[in-house]
């Protein structure tokens, strides 16, 4: 019996978007899997804000067949709105209402009981840690304390996905590092995470898959892995025991950096293991002693520099 292929939580195809002669996206597609976090990177003006604006129905595509849970987004706009929840760069949080006002006002949004509403108000105030501060206004939290209070609204609707755009702006790093866990736990809860950061090390801590958009296109998809040996620089240094070893290898190899006072040569690899395979089983076959050895692949942003260009002229979108 053939297993049915799970269903997407996000699929866009060939989705467009310009605003006068100015292209923001130029049919990109994408596919989120359900309980996943995706994560969305690009420069200013690459088009991820535009990307999460429509998919979330504040803006509508010129171009493209998206679904979001299930659903068409040109005709089943309010399905998907009930599917999902946004957290913007800037909060919604009202700062005037207490942080269980601005819960329970959300409820009523959601038209949900006022039983239900405070109930739902309760719970996520406990899950983010904000119960000794429920009853003060929102205008006294810190950064990090609306910010989590701005996550716990867009969750009361209890939402399949989350649209999450550059989250973690302007918070210091115990706070980072906090939402980071809030994000993760979500996701092991069963809520998909679409998340833009402009922190790439954000995005190589949490994202089961990355897309990096440049100008409207995209121009690389993958786990951070894989992208990051689509950046070049990567090497495996190996260190010899005496400089016998390092010039005999340096001869098998040929133009490679070496290092002769720390007796280290560096070979040039992807990092993967098939990379790694073939460099020892030469050095196998030529009978060349390693003492150690160290893989260095480039990090996220490598990848980012390789892959995008950058313009002080470019608009955010």
């Amino acid at each position: 019996m053939t297993l049915a292929t799970p269903q997407p939580a996000i699929s866009a195809v060939g989705l467009r978007k310009s605003f006068g002669d100015k292209t923001v996206l130029a049919g990109i597609d994408l596919e989120v899997a359900a309980g996943t976090i995706f994560s969305l990177l690009g420069p200013n003006g690459a088009g991820k804000t535009t990307t999460v604006q429509i998919l979330s129905t504040l803006v509508s595509p010129d171009a493209g067949d998206v679904r979001i849970a299930g659903f068409d987004l040109r005709h089943d706009a309010d399905a998907v709105r009930e599917s999902i929840g946004v957290t913007g760069q800037y909060s919604a949080v009202d700062d005037v209402l207490t942080g269980a006002e601005n819960l329970t006002l959300m409820g009523d949004l959601h038209h949900l009981g006022r039983r239900e509403s405070r109930q739902r108000a309760a719970d996520l105030l406990e899950r983010f840690d904000l119960v000794d501060s429920a009853r003060a206004r929102a205008g006294t939290y810190s950064g990090g304390m609306r910010r989590r209070l701005d996550l716990a609204m867009s969750l009361v609707g209890d939402p399949k996905i989350l649209f999450l755009d550059e989250p973690t702006t302007g918070l210091d790093p115990r706070s980072r590092r906090n939402m980071w866990q809030i994000i993760r736990d979500m996701a092991a809860g069963g809520i998909t995470v679409f998340l833009t950061t402009q922190y790439l090390d954000e995005a190589d801590e949490l994202a089961d898959r990355i897309a990096v958009l440049d100008r409207g296109h995209l121009v690389a998809e993958g786990t951070a892995d894989e992208l990051k040996r689509l950046a070049p620089g990567g090497h495996i240094a190996l260190r010899f025991a005496d400089s016998a070893g390092l010039n005999y290898a340096a001869h098998t190899f040929g133009e490679v950096a070496r290092d002769d006072e720390n007796l280290v040569l560096q070979v040039p690899s992807d990092g993967s293991v098939k990379s790694l395979k073939a460099i020892l089983d030469r050095f196998d076959d030529e009978s060349i002693a390693i003492d150690d050895l160290t893989i260095h692949t480039p990090d996220l942003d490598d990848v980012f520099f390789a892959l995008t260009t950058h313009s002080e002229k470019a608009t955010r979108r």
